[in-house]
């Protein structure tokens, strides 16, 4: 058997110093967790990033840079998540909108807030990925090469000398 990581995105997003969370119902648990989910089959990484922003916040997400990308196993599964979190700002809110099943609410919270409540954070990606935003980690959408195909290359917007 070949053992394959869940591939997963995160959106981390700050606006005016506080960063959109969802609190959400996890094996009977209400846990907090920055927008995120699953990569779908076909899918790129950033089409996911906006798709699971929406899905569980009702924001409409703009991904700006690639903040990290974060390895973690699980405690007390046999289950090790590879998480891309993403750096961007949210426009226009569906208010209307279902959020996904298990979502109860979105929130903004500060980075005290967030430690605070670390007890209830899902993973402990939740507060390292607020850690190394504040620091100022960054790294180019640029870094991410999406191919198409057995002998795709990467497409570049750069003219190639």
């Amino acid at each position: 058997m070949i053992w394959k990581p869940n591939v997963v995105v995160a959106a981390v997003v700050d606006r005016a110093g506080k960063f959109l969370l969802i609190e959400e119902r996890v094996e009977g648990r209400l846990v907090l967790n920055q927008p995120a989910g699953h990569l779908d089959e076909g899918e790129t990484l950033m089409a996911a990033v906006v798709r699971e922003t929406l899905e569980e916040t009702g924001w409409h997400f703009s991904p700006e840079a690639l903040l990290g990308i974060y390895r973690w196993r699980h405690p007390t599964k046999s289950t090790t998540y590879l998480r891309f979190a993403f750096i961007g700002s949210v426009s226009r809110h569906d208010s209307g909108r279902t959020l996904d099943r298990g979502i109860t609410r979105t929130l903004w919270l500060t980075p005290d807030e967030i430690h605070a409540a670390r007890d209830r954070h899902r993973s402990p990606q939740v507060e390292l990925c607020v850690k190394d935003y504040i620091s100022g980690q960054r790294y180019s959408l640029e870094l991410l090469k999406e191919l198409a195909g057995l002998n795709a290359r990467p497409s570049s917007r750069r003219a190639r000398s």
